[in-house]
């Protein structure tokens, strides 16, 4: 029996077009294979390499090195950035920028260009702290994506994208002091370090993160160093012994936030799988394996995990591992209940861990009028969606 095919009305209105892949999924092998499909002889690899992440174009037409046919044949299978630009704001004091992007299925996230002036002891810097995920299944308390729940993983593309956006805005600022005699070519910085500490657990979306550093360290592109580029996690154990094996020396930053099981299982529900004994035990065989410090993140939360007494557990804890500990003021979220604690309640706690031999930073905060903690943007920007549509 043959079905018949259903006839369209003129009235009748045709589907959207689905969204064109974003060229950015493609690592160095399969854009290769691209150009082979095309027709075009391998160095046009080469050529769209660079055009897409050295020159960070952003569209086709203008990658006037590549011959007119075969842009036109990429323009036609392919878009470059996988999102649309939604928000985009500026801290007060110029540091910081937070931009929100929403996905070609509705979904938003996150990104975050953090500036650092040259001082005695470093160049300038700028940091793009990027997402990895739409949301997050982990729970953590404190944090705003957490209490948003997970909604789907980050393509490849979805991740490296963040990073061009912001590089592209670095490039014209270079561009400018350049312009202004305010730096010589030679001083062009662009985007120096890549954190991984964006929405999402990038360890639960691990083969695409791993395919994203393996695209920003790429030396004909972003040529960012694997050094300068940080992948953090809440302290899923299996990934962390996995990642010790990987071949590049991508820093390692762990969520720790409290130094005990019951302290921690209050705010990170991941540590009633992974205690603090399995995950420092993890952590010190990946230092063993890789000879590299591990970063360990603790959020201050006032009358949480802030006293004097926690601190002595945690130099207790991470002595004599190669280590460096951030302590973090939380960034109060409006629908969460911690505080942050006061400057001399933080420069206790790390005077503490200095006589256990831990070393430690208390972070400077930045972007805290523009919502730049993780998640805090989205949410702010969906509760006023809520509060106009029950209007």
């Amino acid at each position: 029996m043959t079905t018949p095919i259903p006839q369209t009305t003129p009235d009748e209105k045709a589907a959207p077009a689905q969204p064109k892949p974003s060229i950015l999924n493609l690592g160095r092998k399969e854009m290769l294979a691209l150009v082979a499909e095309l027709g075009e002889p391998p160095y046009r690899a080469e050529q769209l390499w660079r055009s897409i992440y050295h020159e960070c174009k952003t569209s086709f037409a203008d990658m006037t090195n590549l011959a007119k046919g075969f842009r036109a044949s990429l323009e036609e299978r392919f878009s470059i950035d996988p999102f649309t630009p939604a928000l985009h704001l500026h801290s007060r004091d110029g540091s910081t920028d937070k931009a929100l992007f929403r996905m070609a299925d509705g979904e938003m996230i996150e990104t975050v260009l953090m500036r650092y002036e040259p001082d005695a002891h470093r160049k300038r810097r700028r940091t793009a702290c990027v997402s990895t995920q739409a949301g997050c299944a982990l729970g953590c308390t404190f944090c705003a994506t957490g209490q948003q729940g997970f909604r789907r993983q980050l393509t490849t593309g979805e991740i490296v994208g963040q990073v061009l956006y912001v590089a592209r805005i670095a490039q014209a600022e270079d561009n400018a002091l350049i312009a202004s005699r305010a730096i010589a070519q030679g001083e062009v910085s662009g985007i120096t370090n890549v954190v991984f500490m964006g929405m999402g657990e990038p360890f639960a979306n691990y083969d695409n993160t791993m395919k994203a550093i393996r695209v920003l360290n790429d030396g004909q592109g972003m040529n960012i160093g694997a050094r300068h580029i940080t992948v953090s996690t809440v302290g899923l154990v299996p990934q962390i012994l996995k990642f010790a094996d990987e071949p590049f020396q991508v820093n390692l930053a762990v969520s720790l936030h409290a130094p005990d099981d019951e302290t921690r299982s209050v705010t990170m529900p991941i540590n009633r799988r992974y205690p603090v004994a399995t995950l420092i035990d993890a952590c010190r065989r990946y230092v063993e394996k890789t000879d590299r410090r591990v970063f360990f993140e603790y959020v201050l939360l006032a009358g949480q995990n802030d006293s004097a007494a926690q601190a002595h557990k945690l130099g207790a804890l991470l002595r004599g591992m190669l280590c460096h500990v951030n302590l973090i003021p939380v960034n109060p979220t409006e629908k969460g209940s911690y505080r942050r604690p006061v400057q001399a309640r933080s420069l206790e706690f790390q005077t503490v861990l200095l006589t256990y031999g831990v070393p430690s930073t208390v972070r400077i905060e930045k972007g805290i009028d523009i919502s730049a903690g993780c998640g805090q943007l989205r949410a702010r920007v969906l509760d006023q969606a809520e509060a106009t549509a029950s209007a």
